[in-house]
């Protein structure tokens, strides 16, 4: 009989309690890690059956309101949900946690795109293809790649070419200033340039 009188007397206070702890609010903070134990940002937080929430900032950190046993749902992308319960024997007004939450990988299914819808079609019109084109037509379209080529090198310099060449008459000005400037016939680069503009032609009278 007092075994029952002090059962009873237990689960008063603790519906006490309860009941106490659900009227008053306590402010939760935490930080919300992955894996490796690194800061997880923008990573939502929800208080169940309810529209009460907030996201982490940058460094992982957030805080709110809650009431003591709640259940929060801690959301990220490629990560698991995660789920949370106040405890609701809370006394302090303040409350701190850690949050991790573990890397979610899916393993999504093969998928195989054919430009027909069976490999026996597929394998038919590749049979049935007819190749038009000759030698003669396939060598006429290298030689149009060769014109482009050559075209492309008679191209007059663009801004950019342009400032480089400037800046760069500048800089030779202004190392040779207040001396004599050098020889261009002891110049090997010179030299390896004009070699070459002689051989491309670009040294033909027009």
């Amino acid at each position: 009989m007092k075994i029952c009188f002090l059962i009873s007397i237990l689960i008063c206070l603790k519906t006490a309690i309860i009941a106490q702890s659900k009227g008053r609010y306590i402010q939760l903070s935490g930080v919300i890690l992955n894996d490796s134990l690194q800061p997880l940002p923008y990573v939502s937080v929800s208080v169940k059956n309810t529209k009460q929430g907030t996201i982490s900032d940058f460094n992982g950190f957030f805080t709110f309101v809650v009431k003591p046993g709640q259940e929060l749902y801690f959301f990220s992308i490629n990560h698991q949900r995660m789920k949370y319960t106040v405890p609701d024997t809370l006394t302090l007004k303040h409350y701190s946690i850690i949050q991790v939450l573990p890397k979610d990988t899916v393993m999504m299914q093969e998928v195989v795109v054919y430009p027909w819808p069976t490999k026996e079609q597929f394998k038919q019109a590749i049979l049935n293809l007819k190749l038009t084109e000759s030698d003669y037509e396939r060598a006429y379209k290298n030689m149009q790649r060769e014109d482009i080529r050559i075209a492309a090198k008679s191209i007059n310099m663009d801004a950019g070419e342009n400032f480089t060449f400037l800046m760069n008459q500048q800089y030779s000005k202004l190392y040779s200033a207040g001396q004599y400037p050098g020889v261009s016939l002891l110049n090997p680069i010179a030299w390896a340039k004009f070699i070459e503009a002689w051989r491309s032609g670009k040294l033909k009278i027009k």
